[in-house]
């Protein structure tokens, strides 16, 4: 059990505050995760231009958001900030004393966060030849996201998405960005807790393993929404606003 958090910025002019709010609410959210996962706790910042900056380490998140570290980290947010991902820690393998192991997960082109378990993480790394620089069973799952691609305009990509995932024993939850096409967050969810509330006065898309975090912070009549298991999901941050915070596609990803 892990927790996740995820913020996904539509491209606005807003004021210094604002952007503090949206920091302040995705850390809030990254330490009311803690409970799923103390062992480690990470944060990851990604540019519209496909940069990332991460910051991870083995600690629970409370105390990852106190250190001045992270706080350079969040201060990196602006204007072309597309993402936040944020990640708490309960390993299933691979120790968190080797940082490779902690999440976000950053493979050549993907940054990713994932609660789940993947129980043939070697087999698929055997038969796709993945690049592997740690133990812990998430980075095949994001290896084999990178090996897909991201979202082509053609009706192909989900099926191959698909075929991909399903080769996957075990259950995730996952938030990820592939730089190639760096507004866009994938979601994937298969028997893993997973809600999403879209703030339209911030234009941002926030995401939670903790259903309740949200409805406490935008409040009881907020429809915090609660993603449908074995389904994947692309949300643009270009099209948030036009959008409502709607996905720009949903396929599934499991029978």
């Amino acid at each position: 059990m892990c927790g996740l958090a995820g913020v996904l910025l539509a491209p606005r002019k807003r004021p210094p505050e604002m952007l503090r709010r949206i920091c302040a609410i995705h850390l809030d959210n990254l330490v009311a995760n803690e409970d799923r996962g103390k062992e480690a706790s990470g944060v990851a910042v990604i540019s519209r231009h496909g940069t990332r900056i991460l910051y991870k380490d083995a600690v629970p998140a409370r105390t990852l958001v106190s250190r001045p570290e992270l706080r350079h980290v969040i201060a990196k947010v602006d204007r072309s900030t597309a993402c936040i991902l944020g990640h708490t820690r309960l390993p299933t393998k691979g120790s968190p004393d080797k940082p490779e192991n902690n999440h976000p997960i950053a493979t050549e082109h993907v940054t990713g966060v994932h609660n789940g378990e993947v129980r043939n993480d070697r087999h698929l790394s055997h038969r796709h030849r993945l690049p592997r620089r740690a133990e812990v069973d998430s980075e095949a799952l994001f290896q084999l996201i990178d090996l897909v691609g991201p979202r082509r305009n053609d009706a192909d990509w989900p099926l191959r998405m698909q075929r991909g995932l399903e080769e996957i024993e075990g259950w995730f939850a996952t938030l990820s960005v592939d730089s190639r096409r760096p507004t866009e967050l994938l979601v994937l969810k298969h028997s893993r807790p997973l809600s999403v509330h879209y703030d339209e006065d911030l234009g941002a898309l926030f995401f939670s393993s903790r259903y309740i975090f949200l409805r406490k912070v935008f409040g009881k009549p907020v429809a915090s929404q609660i993603l449908r298991s074995g389904y994947g999901y692309c949300f643009d941050a270009d099209a948030l606003d036009t959008r409502r915070g709607q996905p720009v596609l949903q396929f599934p990803i499991a029978s």
